[in-house]
């Protein structure tokens, strides 16, 4: 099956900020515009993972979420992969709250959702769940919308700057798999609360 960790935004939040990007649609038709039933913030990607390590992933990732606190997170701004003049992904950008300023998009420090993410891929690399670990550095973002080929989207980058959504309390890591199709379907298989007192984590 192909799973991936993450953070799922409450509803309220999506809907706030589908109706910032609702104005642009018609201005940008061809992007893939994203359904926010869909949005997620990916904390492990892990791709095809057998049925017979499940039962260990999911001991594992049970681990990493209770050695995290929950935290508050805020949507920002928004950017693209790998630059918004050659852009293939827009996103919205990553606050947290708890933390100072500063964290406003990918990149910006190592905030502790970076460090849960870094929880979160050692669990599942000892469970056997990663088949290849491409040493990528985790930049938090919520992928948006995608590109087929390189376009400038600097203006809608600049436009979506002033975004600043309302908080949210993050409190939960869920082990999602993705059904592939003419349209793509998330299932959410396990989820495991951040339950630590305070802030911080340690693999």
């Amino acid at each position: 099956m192909r799973l991936f960790a993450g953070l799922l935004p409450p509803q309220p939040v999506r809907d706030e900020l589908a109706r910032a990007l609702e104005p642009h649609h018609a201005a940008w038709p061809h992007l893939r515009w994203i359904d926010q039933e869909n949005w997620h913030l990916t904390l492990a990607f892990l791709g095809e993972v057998a049925e017979e390590v499940l039962p260990e992933l999911e001991i594992r990732l049970g681990r990493a979420a209770s050695r995290h606190a929950p935290m508050t997170l805020a949507f920002t701004g928004a950017g693209a992969f790998p630059s918004a003049r050659r852009a293939r992904v827009l996103w919205a950008g990553l606050r947290d709250c708890t933390e100072s300023p500063g964290g406003a998009g990918p990149g910006r420090g190592r905030p502790r959702i970076v460090r849960l993410a870094e929880s979160v891929m050692a669990g599942a690399r000892r469970a056997g769940a990663v088949q290849a670990d491409e040493g990528k550095r985790f930049r938090p973002h919520l992928t948006l919308a995608r590109l087929r080929a390189d376009a400038d989207v600097s203006p809608l980058v600049e436009a979506l700057g002033p975004f600043a959504g309302t908080p949210w309390e993050a409190g939960a890591v869920h082990l999602v798999r993705s059904h592939l199709g003419a349209r793509v379907r998330y299932e959410t298989v396990a989820e495991w609360p951040l339950t630590a007192r305070a802030p911080g984590g340690r693999d």
